[in-house]
């Protein structure tokens, strides 16, 4: 068999698509014939080369969403619940297809596609349609009636990390608003992507509603956010990228929401179960091999109960299988791509250059692996919070302990960072966790490891961007407020 067959076989991807865009409700191919590589991160091997796209395409694209919106903003909530519901069936029975498709653009370890990657994306359609239930676009104040409208165009760039996860995040909340979508998922993790346009053209999305066109930030990015005809872009990436995107878009004044980097704290109080909120916070961290910006990669502890802490760190990062992700019993596969595991490899030097204490993992390959782009879950103790290991993202399984001696300086340690997308709380008395958790300025805190919420609003203070998404939150970014004054009440 060859690689090309294996790889369809594997991810359930048409690979004709890879050379094709979804525009106007038809796979058509580019403008021009420009093309990007993007490759296996277990094997290193390439996967085939994606079409990349240019402003023409974009063009193309928007000029299409523009044209389906006058119709698609008139649609009624049952029509649009209905066209989120039949993307909800399709997912649900694709849902091999798309957890394949994600381990094999990624690395994200099967059993983590099937059991986190695919159905948390499965939620924010659900989500949608429960939102839709029961949303109020039009409320009545005395004589004045406050309507809430679909904003237009929506440009949408999503990343690598969590394909599917963050395109349903995006796009569902758009088509329950009566928007119109342009998406631009990542082109180092495409197949999924492909996977859920072919899902959105099979539920009968009308053509225009949806369009898709890969490509790079640097051109497919820009020209979405600075395309007059779209009326406001969404961005989860890096904070470069989210800055460049802003920018761009200011010239035609569009909103922009962008859910941007994070260094989420994990403040261990002195009352906390620490048998079981230390491994928690452990897997918490190394989640999707740490490659994820709310990860709480600090680890803010009290210094009597440091040595106790890297023992029970150490143990549970020892349970830890790093290997072939196709494995159902492996926990980590590899880290998603060339640049982002020398990056990791970096940062890990950087800390022991720093004079962090390696409590495990360390530099290089796991044992017993040879190839492929994986790392070694490492912790660090005893980090102070001027280190760079502190301070910067490195979005793989590094995880940092910071051990305090006060409450008052835990929850500074905490707010010491540009950041502000996460944080957690573990503690025995739930008053306690509530005061410290109040104090955390981020987005969103999690008490003692609770359940993840596809209704929570996400999003973050400071460099971690500005807007909300998941639940209501995330469509009523893509609405626009109205108010009608002399409103006829009845």
């Amino acid at each position: 068999m060859t690689a090309t067959a294996l790889h369809k076989r594997r991810s359930g991807v048409d690979m004709t698509r890879i050379r094709q865009f979804y525009i106007d409700g038809a796979w058509v191919s580019p403008m021009t014939a420009g093309q990007t590589g993007f490759t296996d991160p277990a094997t290193e091997t390439q996967i085939g080369m994606l079409a990349v796209g240019t402003a023409a395409d974009v063009d193309r694209a928007a000029v299409a969403a523009r044209r389906a919106f006058a119709a698609f903003s008139a649609s009624t909530t049952d029509e649009r619940k209905a066209l989120l519901g039949r993307i909800l069936t399709l997912m649900e029975a694709r849902a091999e297809d798309l957890a394949q498709a994600i381990t094999l653009e990624m690395g994200a370890a099967i059993t983590f596609s099937r059991t986190t990657q695919v159905p948390f994306g499965i939620a924010h359609v659900r989500a949608a349609m429960d939102v839709l239930a029961d949303y109020k676009f039009r409320v009545q104040k005395g004589t004045t009636a406050i309507l809430r409208e679909p904003i237009g165009v929506c440009g949408l760039i999503t990343p690598w990390n969590w394909p599917l996860y963050q395109i349903t995040a995006k796009v569902a909340p758009a088509i329950a608003a009566g928007c119109t979508v342009v998406l631009k998922p990542s082109e180092m993790a495409p197949l999924s992507a492909l996977l859920f346009a072919q899902i959105m053209h099979d539920a009968g999305t009308p053509p225009g509603v949806f369009n898709l066109v890969n490509g790079t930030g640097a051109e497919v990015g820009s020209a979405i956010a600075s395309h007059p005809d779209i009326d406001m872009v969404s961005i989860t990436g890096s904070v470069r990228a989210g800055v460049l995107v802003a920018q761009a878009a200011a010239v035609t004044v569009k909103r922009v929401v962008q859910e941007l980097g994070g260094k989420s704290p994990n403040i261990l109080l002195p009352d906390a179960d620490f048998d079981r909120v230390v491994p928690l916070g452990v897997a918490s961290a190394f989640r999707n091999v740490g490659q994820s910006c709310s990860a709480p990669t600090r680890m803010i502890v009290p210094a009597e109960r440091l040595t106790e802490v890297e023992a029970l760190a150490r143990a549970h990062a020892e349970t830890i299988i790093v290997g072939d992700p196709q494995d159902p019993t492996t926990t980590l596969g590899p880290i998603a791509n060339r640049a982002q595991f020398d990056r990791v490899q970096k940062m890990i030097q950087v800390g022991i250059e720093d004079g962090a204490r390696l409590i495990c993992g360390g530099p290089g390959l796991p044992e017993g692996i040879i190839h492929g782009l994986y790392a070694r879950p490492t912790i660090f103790s005893d980090v102070t919070t001027g280190m760079r290991i502190a301070q910067e993202e490195i979005f793989g399984p590094v995880l940092c302990i910071l051990p305090y001696a006060t409450e008052a300086e835990a929850i500074a340690i905490a707010n010491d960072t540009v950041f502000g997308l996460g944080g957690h709380v573990q503690s025995a008395d739930l008053d306690r966790a509530r005061r410290v958790a109040r104090q955390i300025r981020a987005g969103q805190v999690h008490i003692n490891h609770p359940a993840w919420d596809a209704y929570a609003a996400f999003g973050g203070y400071k460099q971690s961007g500005n807007g909300r998404e998941y639940g209501v939150f995330g469509m009523e970014e893509c609405l626009e407020t109205k108010s009608i004054l002399g409103y006829d009440p009845t």
